[in-house]
């Protein structure tokens, strides 16, 4: 099936101040929630199982964050981001969602972000993601949202591409729990410029990937040059 592309919506987070506005790109229309639904396990049970997925993917503990400002009384009151240290095996910040999905979800997703540094500005954007993703419209791989914000200070990247998690590969990506025939799925926010949103609206996410690819792009760095 071709891919289409199409602004569908702006979904607007109001944290510490600050107005971000996450403008959604569609690969196709916005997935339906109706049809079969899994059987319903305990979400504390399903939450569980996401925290150990991560922790074992990535040999690490991970420790909850929250954040308490802007609407997070409209997402699921299991939701939470998860931090994870640097180790010797990986050299960076990992901050990831926890419960972004519920176990009714027709399409479940989780995200995860990598930083060069601890900031505590990335549990706010994950948050703020999630609140779009159950309250706007649902995110998939290949769709774009406006960070609001630079990613980091003195960053270009304001705007994130979910992406495969090519750094893990299927061992994160694909996650099945008690008692459902569908799997969580793991994808990657990988923050990018307004030029190569714009890049990828034109060309499609294969083009833009391979650009990142032919200059061995270092997305761990918050100044970097945009690649088109």
């Amino acid at each position: 099936m071709a891919r289409h592309f199409k602004e569908e919506a702006w979904g607007i987070w109001e944290g510490s101040g600050r107005r971000a506005a996450f403008l959604t790109d569609f690969l196709e229309p916005a997935l339906s929630i109706s049809g079969a639904w899994p059987l319903i396990i305990p979400m504390t049970r399903y939450c569980q199982q996401i925290t150990r997925h991560y922790a074992s993917v990535w040999s690490n503990d991970p420790v909850e964050k929250r954040w308490d400002k802007g609407h997070v009384s409209e997402l699921p009151t299991s939701f939470h981001v998860l931090e994870l240290r640097p180790t010797s095996i990986r050299s960076f910040w990992t901050y990831a969602t926890c419960c972004m999905s519920t176990v009714t979800d027709s399409s479940r997703l989780e995200l995860h972000l990598f930083s060069p540094v601890q900031h505590e500005g990335h549990v706010e954007l994950l948050t703020a993601i999630a609140h779009y993703h159950r309250t706007g419209s649902m995110l998939a791989l290949g769709h774009t949202v406006n960070f609001g914000r630079p990613w980091l200070r003195g960053s270009s990247c304001d705007y994130g591409l979910i992406s495969l998690p090519y750094l893990d590969g299927p061992r994160l990506e694909h996650l099945c729990t008690d008692n459902s025939e569908d799997d969580v799925q793991f994808l990657w926010l990988m923050p990018i410029t307004e030029s190569e949103r714009d890049y990828k609206r034109v060309h499609g996410i294969e083009a833009l990937e391979q650009q990142f690819d032919e200059v061995s792009v270092n997305y761990l760095d918050p100044t970097r040059q945009s690649v088109v």
